[in-house]
């Protein structure tokens, strides 16, 4: 279960997930330099409009796609809350696949695996791209590109995963359902 977690915040706290018992969790990995990254402002508006029904972030800052995410991590929160006034909390910047993986992202992965790609502009290129590295990459439950969301309900079950090619809308009908 996600509340048998721990992850560590942007200035180097421990947070125990079980502390979010009750409430509604979006998971998601990020980057300061990608394409996806304007993002963080329909997130950010997520977290303004239900953190007080129950909704919390976890901002993972990761840098395995693209080196998209680069500096520390001091300088990628200063990034967020001046290009994006965000105001949800960040963790410590992390990977989410490999042998250096988080564990919480092994768990993450292991609930929702990757279901495809939703149309997107970049749809075609990230699909090429992964192609062309490894024939099988559709098949594999690993983290594609930064912000991939996890939505975990107020059980703590991950009851739905959207690849950054998802309309944030989406997200929010899913948030909006749990709350």
């Amino acid at each position: 279960m996600i509340y048998d977690y721990k992850v560590t915040t942007g200035t180097g706290e421990e947070l125990d997930l079980a502390g979010y018992k009750g409430k509604v969790i979006l998971v998601v990995n990020t980057a300061t330099g990608c394409g996806f990254t304007p993002q963080y402002k329909p997130i950010e508006e997520l977290y303004e409009k239900y953190h007080d029904k129950g909704l919390e972030v976890l901002d993972i800052p990761c840098n395995q796609f693209g080196g998209q995410a680069p500096g520390t991590d001091d300088e990628i929160h200063e990034f967020c809350t001046l290009h994006y006034n965000t105001t949800f909390p960040q963790m410590k910047k992390a990977d989410v696949n490999g042998e250096n993986e988080l564990p919480l992202y092994k768990y993450l992965k292991s609930q929702k695996g990757f279901e495809g790609f939703q149309d997107h502009q970049y749809r075609e290129v990230l699909e090429k791209m992964f192609a062309e590295a490894d024939p099988e990459w559709d098949k594999k439950p690993d983290i594609k590109w930064n912000f991939t969301k996890f939505v975990v309900d107020r059980e703590g079950n991950v009851v739905a995963r959207f690849e950054p090619t998802a309309d944030v809308a989406d997200v929010e009908a899913c948030i909006k359902s749990l709350l």
